[in-house]
């Protein structure tokens, strides 16, 4: 089963190590940091941060990625979100779409936020198409927006609506559970 289990200081080595990974960071519109404890400082600012909330997700117990929210003290009641999967054999199973429905819960349910966009490079296919799985609708098109080794790359803007996760999400969670990738 898919959870969310919440970011805590010890994770920060498993994220360095993930973020380093280049099947990770080739997706990523920043770069890594560059040591540990850069990374740890980062991970202490997230949990200190009431404006942000991150989690592992975890894969049969097991810490399979990470997920974050940004903005969630806004007045417009949005956030941004980011995510993906570090395990490498937990890549291409379902947990992503998973971690995504369990995710917009949180950020329309706990959160009580209005929207949900993302930032996707625009030749990540296997995201986009995840996204747009849960509902994700592409609201604009940014070209040459982030610079990575190098090389300006293309930025597709999504979201999603609480209204349309709310319709949404009966079917999805449907059939990640007839999945076994989420509890019923």
């Amino acid at each position: 089963m898919i959870d969310l289990r919440d970011l805590v200081a010890e994770d920060a080595g498993r994220l360095f190590a993930w973020r380093r990974e280049p099947e990770v960071n080739r997706w990523m519109s920043d770069s890594p940091p560059d040591t540990p404890d850069a990374q740890q400082r980062w991970v202490d600012a997230v949990i200190a941060d009431p404006d942000r909330s991150g989690w592992i997700i975890t894969s049969g117990g097991q810490p399979a990625g990470f997920l974050l929210l940004s903005g969630l003290t806004g007045c417009n009641r949005r956030a941004e979100w980011g995510w993906y999967i570090g395990d490498p054999d937990a890549r291409g199973r379902g947990v992503g779409r998973a971690a995504q429905a369990l995710g917009l819960d949180k950020a329309f349910d706990q959160f009580g936020l209005e929207k949900v966009w993302a930032e996707v490079l625009a030749d990540n296919e296997a995201a986009l198409k995840a996204q747009a799985a849960c509902g994700f609708r592409r609201e604009g098109y940014l070209r040459s927006h982030a610079l990575k080794d190098g090389t300006f790359r293309d930025v597709v803007l999504l979201a999603i609506l609480a209204e349309e996760w709310r319709d949404k999400r009966a079917q999805v969670r449907k059939a990640l559970a007839l999945s076994h990738l989420i509890a019923a």
